[in-house]
């Protein structure tokens, strides 16, 4: 509001020549309602963090940060359309500005629409230089996932002051790409619907998502409006990501440089404030022992590329890194020489390694358990296949993947199931390295437990001596008249347990296992130097 002072103004009757008459005065009170239009944006790594700059008579100036705080930050995302604060930085965090410093002593309480709005010197009024420019952190975008991490759960969108979710209409990996993406939270493993996390309540803000998969963010997405919908809350919309992922890179896979990816590129992280409870969670995560030393200074080496996290700030108990606080993703003012590494315990077992196989005919064979949190669980069997099993088996020091069984094809397991839904290239050294839900995450139960199969190499032969294994591929004629589906699960079980019972009826009373393989789409290829 602009308050114009009171102006006199004469005004002078006339008589009937035309003279001027008897003076009066007049007094007028002038009140201008005008709104100052004062834009304002954030030049810095992404569009919800950066330094404050200010739009005023036709040009763009900072904020000087006397006085600045998370008030004043709370104001600023809420006018640049991103979620709520993480920080509000001083001392040009995000470098100097140029030009003019519009505004200083800014006092917000937090609820004003525009920084403007709040009280402050005036325009250009301040006794600051650059080096003193205002910047904020604030949450990207207005999406949030509710659910056992911060990185799965049902997705939900602000809008108009009030949190509501999404429909799950056309809702699948494209979407779930963007926004896993969107949230730092790596690969997207899951586009699960139908309230897979339960169903929210209040506003169902977007449907028909149409995502293509490259967008930086939900909100780019193609969608017919917010709140226009035919859905009700058992239709919202949910993702699963792998998190961001981490990884050590150093003598053994529990100790190195601290890695971290993110929008697809691993980088470093810094170690400012670097302490065993930031190596707990690292330990933790990677599925390896109890902190042992958190180490700075490049110890293993300094890494190249982005350093992604600076003054990392965990409590210990978190399940992920980049649940701990931190000055975000990027933002820092550290070089490679301040890479931050860690020592963890190597988990200790009968094999002393962090996966075993159970109630299999040997060592390399058998129900797939793996080790966390000083506990032995199972792995659920959603989306198993030999890229896992290949893992696995280099990882017990057994040769060659040989099946992949589904099913708790060699017993189901009791206890906790520890992960699910995991995507091997079948290159890694250890199951932990693969992407997953996250441990414990999982909508299984153990008569999905996953099993392996791996060929024991030849010195193992001697203590499974008095086991012999007998290999048989055993061709299926179907006539053509036939009317058997065999593109149908419920057939081919079917065919395998009429096998298994014509096997024992011819004497074969020992343990055996039955499965369907091919290679390139044939049950088998005929050795040419057979008759």
């Amino acid at each position: 509001m602009l308050l114009v002072k009171v102006k006199k103004l004469k005004s002078f009757s006339q008589t009937e020549g035309g003279q001027p008459g008897g003076e009066m005065e007049k007094v007028l009170l002038i009140l201008l309602a005008a709104a100052v239009d004062a834009q304002i944006r954030l030049v810095g790594p992404n569009r919800c963090s950066g330094r404050v700059e200010v739009f005023y008579n036709k040009t763009w100036g900072t904020v000087c940060d006397d006085g600045w705080d998370l008030s004043d930050a709370a104001v600023v995302c809420r006018q640049v359309g991103c979620g709520p604060p993480k920080s509000a930085l001083m001392l040009a965090h995000f470098g100097q500005g140029s030009g003019q410093i519009w505004l200083d002593d800014v006092a917000c309480v937090g609820t004003e629409n525009s920084l403007p709005d709040c009280p402050h010197n005036g325009f250009g009024t301040h006794n600051c230089g650059h080096g003193e420019d205002a910047g904020v952190i604030c949450e990207d975008a207005q999406f949030r996932l509710t659910g056992p991490t911060r990185c799965s759960g049902r997705v939900e969108v602000y809008n108009d002051e009030v949190w509501g979710t999404v429909c799950d209409d056309g809702w699948d990996m494209n979407e779930a790409a963007v926004l896993c993406r969107q949230l730092g939270c790596g690969l997207a493993l899951r586009a699960p619907i139908l309230a897979h996390f339960g169903q929210g309540t209040g506003e169902i803000w977007l449907d028909n998502m149409a995502c293509s998969g490259s967008e930086n963010s939900l909100s780019e997405c193609s969608n017919p409006g917010f709140g226009i919908h035919n859905c009700g809350h058992g239709e919202d919309a949910s993702v699963i990501c792998a998190g961001a992922q981490i990884r050590l890179t150093g003598p053994t896979r529990c100790s190195g440089t601290v890695e971290v990816l993110f929008s697809d590129t691993w980088g470093t992280v810094c170690d400012d404030s670097w302490d065993l409870n930031d190596t707990a969670v690292v330990c933790r995560q990677l599925g390896c022992g109890l902190p042992q030393t958190a180490l700075s200074g490049a110890p293993y080496g300094e890494g190249t590329g982005p350093i992604w996290l600076s003054n990392v700030s965990c409590s210990g108990t978190e399940d992920s890194l980049t649940e701990c606080a931190h000055s975000g993703f990027g933002i820092n003012s550290c070089g490679h020489a301040e890479d931050a590494a860690v020592i963890c315990g190597e988990v200790l077992s009968s094999s002393s390694t962090s996966v075993r196989l159970l109630t299999g005919p040997s060592r390399c064979s058998g129900r797939v358990e793996v080790y966390y949190n000083q506990t032995w669980g199972t792995v659920c069997d959603d989306d198993w296949d030999m890229n896992d099993t290949e893992v696995v088996c280099r990882e017990l020091g057994c040769d060659r993947a040989y099946d992949a069984p589904v099913g708790a094809h060699f017993g189901p397991g009791a206890g906790s199931i520890l992960l699910d839904n995991l995507v091997c290239s079948g290159s890694e050294s250890s199951l932990s390295e693969c992407a997953h839900n996250g441990f414990g995450l999982q909508n299984c139960v153990h008569a999905e437990d996953a099993g392996a199969l791996c060929e024991s190499k030849t010195d193992d032969l001697s203590s499974d001596w008095n086991q012999v294994f007998i290999r048989k591929v055993v061709r299926l004629e179907v006539l053509p008249s036939s009317s058997l589906d065999l593109s149908d699960p419920a057939v081919l079980e079917n065919l395998l347990m009429q096998l298994k019972q014509k096997l024992q009826d011819q004497g074969l009373n020992a343990n055996f296992t039955l499965s369907w393989r091919s290679s390139d789409g044939k049950i088998f290829r005929k050795d040419e130097e057979q008759s």
